[in-house]
């Protein structure tokens, strides 16, 4: 996959999560330097935010798979369901 068209998927997929986490009152910024990362910014505290980043994989069949991944490189979710990495950012970041 050509790096340009990757970075285009990655983005549309960041910008899914970012629009998810909106919702739930987080404000979410896709940076579009390379790689494209989301930049998550809880309101009221400046000191703390986390970075996510998307990343192409396999399945077990062997097929493409995007997931979503933490700034620390565990992955956070597929990107088939944004609103439930949505979800679990949400917890961890009001854990802290």
């Amino acid at each position: 996959m050509r790096t340009a068209t990757r970075d285009h998927v990655r983005t549309y997929h960041l910008q899914r999560l970012a629009t998810a986490l909106d919702e739930l009152g987080l404000d979410a910024r896709v940076k579009s330097t390379y790689p494209p990362a989301l930049h998550i910014f809880i309101p009221g505290v400046s000191m703390l935010t986390e970075t996510i980043i998307c990343r192409p994989g396999t399945d077990e069949h062997g097929r493409l798979r995007w997931s979503y991944h933490w700034s620390w490189g565990d992955e956070l979710g597929d990107t088939d369901d944004p609103r439930g990495a949505a979800e679990k950012v949400a917890e961890v970041l009001a854990a802290r």
